[in-house]
């Protein structure tokens, strides 16, 4: 009967994603993650959308604990960082850099807990790319407004 129960109980876990959690390492995490619009909720009620770029600058809209107005935030480059086996944030003003546990909940979503914090975690599922939102680093998209581009001036 106790062995029944055991097969019955890793046959869910392998057949359901969303309980066969897995912790992220740095370059999964990078791969799963960077580049890609992702809307999020948090454990406070904060919500919004946003997208971390491969040079550690992330661009996002935020709604603190669910109400009041929709803000902007962009953070610059440097800001999430690789610091041993995790990303860690190096943010103005606080006292210690915050690190980040990523557990992939499924192939569109994932869970990011501060370190330490367990209860401190928002809940990010992939989104389709918003118009005129582009998936590259938004510091060479300016790069490549400002210049043009070589194959542009061959052609004049």
């Amino acid at each position: 009967m106790m062995m029944r129960l055991a097969m019955v109980i890793a046959a869910l876990l392998a057949a359901s994603p969303a309980l066969a959690q897995t912790a992220m390492n740095v370059e999964t995490a990078r791969r799963f993650v960077m580049g890609k619009l992702f809307a999020f909720t948090c454990f406070d009620g904060s919500r919004g959308a946003g997208r971390i770029y491969s040079d550690g600058s992330v661009i996002a809209s935020l709604q603190l604990q669910g109400s009041g107005p929709t803000r902007a935030l962009w953070l610059p480059a440097g800001t999430l960082r690789v610091r041993g086996e995790t990303y860690c944030a190096n943010l103005k003003g606080m006292m210690f850099e915050p690190c980040f546990n990523l557990v992939r909940l499924d192939d569109r979503s994932f869970r990011g807990a501060v370190s330490g914090l367990g209860f401190a975690y928002c809940d990010f599922t992939r989104r389709m790319a918003v118009a005129g939102v582009s998936t590259r680093s938004h510091s060479s998209a300016r790069a490549a407004h400002a210049a043009p581009s070589a194959a542009a001036n061959e052609a004049e």
